[in-house]
């Protein structure tokens, strides 16, 4: 499956994914020295803050009115971008979004484009749906090139190849770069600069890129993306025509604004006070960088989570991944086990409001619900209580007889004294169903280990130590 394939499936199997990725030691090493390098750097920028939970509340607060907002916000941003010279499409689903770049691609005669790192481009599948009308779409992240050239898929938000190590990718480099030296070692100095040469040539060559979006500040119909290599810029001022394809939710009501959200992005992204690149572009500019500006805003399910008022502050979300490098579910089985675009908490939670809980029926259960994911998270979206939300929501889309009627009979044990103490009695059978019985009982047992029963109940016990002569 190649890198921007969209990977959401009818209902993702995380319990088997998952299984077969705790198999692979080789990716568990890869994730956790990953994981809590950044988990590491971040906490001590963290350290350095003492307003950070000020802060937090301020990006919270801000994302909140978006959301309360976001007609509104819309045609504000819409309305400062046209009036830029900037092109403005609407697309309700991935394959309007999808077909709107390809025909905007079409329109300039080009068949090759570059592009820059976007979930929201993962999300709709846009590189393979563009390959599908014969035009190549180019990764130039580092990350998302090699994973692009291993044939392989994203697995974390910020770090798309963090479940490889540096000897696999030279390995990739050497296998699908065709100009890649042939004494490449895995300094990781010679990998970037190999990279560096391979993705040069594209840069000046390439009339046409592709972006998402880290904000878009409604106030001036303005877009920023924050990136670390600089291949992003690259992207952003050379071709002729710029498109970004941007979710609705990624708005923002000012430029002040982002005095907040860029000291929470990267402090929690990637462990820095500041990005290197933060490239902030509004339409076009005669003479300047790209003179065909389109930015095409997605829907595709938002429209649907904002409806939960739980679960809408999902939306708040800003892809700083700070909870998947924390959480110990994400760090045991990586990315590709959820099966789908968004891993992690967050993707726990977001995945299922997006396409709905009965396509992605497993992602709410895949969490410890230990709580770490809401203390780390910079807009202060509590993943605990959506997940819990969700569950309850799974429960009631996917009624399963035979488990209701075992509730049903122990809800009717336990409204009277003399029903429930008889039931105590039938409780030593457990232990002939504790991990398997009879279906559908097994199927509940499979992933749960039954307490061992006592051979005698706490009420018989007292009832003998304490009856009277």
């Amino acid at each position: 499956m190649s890198s921007g394939e969209t990977i959401w499936t009818d209902d993702p199997p995380f319990p088997e994914n998952a299984k077969r990725a705790l198999t692979d030691s080789q990716l568990r090493r890869n994730l956790r020295k990953a994981t809590t390098t950044i988990r590491e750097r971040r906490d001590g920028l963290i350290g350095e803050m003492a307003d950070w939970q000020e802060l937090r509340a301020a990006g919270a607060a801000i994302k909140d009115d978006v959301l309360r907002n976001l007609d509104r916000y819309l045609e504000q941003f819409e309305q400062a971008a046209t009036a830029h010279g900037a092109q403005v499409h609407w697309a309700r689903d991935a394959d309007e979004a999808n077909s709107t770049v390809a025909s905007l691609i079409e329109a300039t005669g080009e068949r090759e484009v570059i592009k820059v790192k976007s979930m929201a481009t993962q999300e709709i599948g846009l590189v393979p749906a563009l390959a599908r009308r014969g035009i190549e779409a180019y990764e130039t992240d580092l990350a998302e090139m090699i994973v692009q050239l291993g044939h392989d898929r994203p697995s974390h938000i910020v770090v798309p190849a963090i479940h490889k190590n540096r000897a696999e990718i030279r390995e990739i480099f050497l296998r699908e770069m065709d100009d890649a030296p042939p004494d490449l070692t895995d300094d990781p100095q010679e990998l970037a600069e190999a990279a560096r040469r391979h993705l040069r040539r594209k840069f000046f060559e390439s009339k046409v890129a592709i972006s998402g979006a880290n904000f878009a500040i409604a106030q001036t119909g303005s877009l920023l993306v924050a990136e670390s290599e600089g291949n992003g810029r690259m992207c952003l001022t050379l071709p002729r025509t710029l498109i970004s394809v941007v979710g609705i939710e990624k708005l923002i009501p000012t430029f002040r604004d982002l005095e907040v959200f860029l000291q929470l992005l990267p402090r929690s992204a990637t462990g820095e006070r500041m990005n290197p690149y933060n490239t902030v572009w509004t339409g076009v500019t005669p003479g300047d960088g790209p003179q065909e500006v389109h930015i095409v805003l997605l829907d595709n399910g938002r429209t649907n989570v904002l409806r939960d008022e739980i679960g809408r502050q999902a939306l708040r979300c800003i892809r700083c991944a700070a909870c998947l490098n924390v959480c110990p579910v994400y760090q045991r089985t990586g990315g590709h086990a959820y099966g789908a675009t968004y891993p992690g908490p967050i993707g726990a939670v977001l995945t299922p409001q997006l396409v709905g809980v009965e396509h992605a029926s497993k992602l709410p259960f895949a969490s410890s619900l230990c709580g770490y994911c809401y203390e780390v998270c910079p807009v202060k979206i509590d993943i605990p209580t959506v997940l819990v939300k969700l569950r309850h929501d799974v429960v009631r889309a996917r009624r399963h007889p035979a488990e209701d009627a075992v509730f049903a009979a122990a809800a009717g044990a336990m409204k009277g004294r003399r029903r429930w103490t008889q039931a105590l009695r039938l409780a030593p059978l457990m232990r002939f169903v504790r991990r398997g019985g009879p279906p559908p009982l097994s199927r509940w047992t499979a992933v749960r280990d039954l307490p061992e029963p006592p051979r005698r109940s706490f009420r018989d016990w007292w009832v003998k130590e304490h009856q009277r002569p």
